[in-house]
């Protein structure tokens, strides 16, 4: 189990690249591979997940209470469907594509994809990707322009975050993007997706987690903590700040990060 330090590193880590879209999965690799750190383990990873979907949660505690409010009075027939009722089917569509073939392919993905050459490969691509996307097709559309069409769709992409290094908010942003909404709208769709999607696959891990040995409880609630912190303040000032960076500054990123991967690969770091 890694110590204090560790976890207290490793969780705003997480935090930080749970949202931003530059890639959890790229960043984590790094203190082992550059520090000598052991695996943080099955346990802190649901604990810092866990802190991910506080931090969410918390944010969007508004929306989630109307959207599902309005979707559970439009079910049982209290009132007609709106935009919020209609926003609760739209990130169930968009779940259940990443869960079915996280399910299927998990096995496929822990044993094949969870390199230092496709992680570096894929912070590469999905980095040039997002910003092709925001330069050629980002448009006006806003939250309420969102379809069951335009669900399905960031549904599917975000099936590729299943590969390490794509990051899944990276990949939900770039498919928004595309389809023409402008950033604000892109990322705030891209978090509410966090939300069904963190606590699915939270709950798959948590459900490993009842065959493992015992574990440092102090460890974990301080991963948990300092993720929910981490992850809530940077959500606030993304959201903030996103039409006026735009994505460019996490394209650099990207980039340089994926060329510190290679020279990692190549044994020059």
């Amino acid at each position: 189990m890694i110590d204090a330090t560790q976890a207290f590193w490793l969780a705003i880590i997480q935090g930080l690249t749970e949202f931003l879209p530059i890639s959890s999965s790229a960043h984590l690799i790094l203190p082992s591979a550059l520090l000598g750190w052991q695996d943080q383990g099955l346990a802190f990873d649901v604990a810092v997940h866990l802190g991910s979907l506080l931090a969410v949660v918390s944010y969007f505690r508004r929306d989630m209470g109307l959207i599902g409010r309005s979707w559970l009075q439009s079910m049982q027939g209290q009132r007609l469907q709106t935009p919020e009722s209609r926003m609760a089917w739209y990130l169930i569509a968009a779940t259940l594509p990443a869960c079915i073939v996280g399910l299927v392919a998990d096995q496929l993905i822990e044993t094949h994809l969870r390199t230092l050459g496709v992680i570096a490969a894929t912070t590469l691509v999905f980095g040039l990707l997002l910003g092709w996307a925001d330069l050629r097709h980002r448009g006006d559309k806003i939250l309420e322009n969102m379809t069951l069409k335009a669900a399905l769709l960031i549904g599917l992409a975000q099936i590729l975050a299943l590969i390490p290094g794509t990051s899944r908010s990276g990949i939900t942003i770039t498919a928004a993007l595309a389809l023409g909404f402008e950033r604000q709208a892109a990322a705030r769709f891209s978090f509410l997706l966090a939300i069904p999607i963190i606590a699915l696959s939270g709950g798959y891990k948590a459900l490993q987690l009842l065959a493992s040995p015992a574990v440092d409880w102090l460890v974990l609630a301080l991963g948990t903590g300092v993720s929910a912190i981490t992850a809530y303040l940077c959500i606030h000032w993304f959201l903030r700040l996103i039409n006026r960076l735009g994505m460019l500054p996490f394209v650099i990123y990207r980039l340089l990060l994926g060329l510190v991967l290679i020279l990692i690969i190549n044994g020059q770091l």
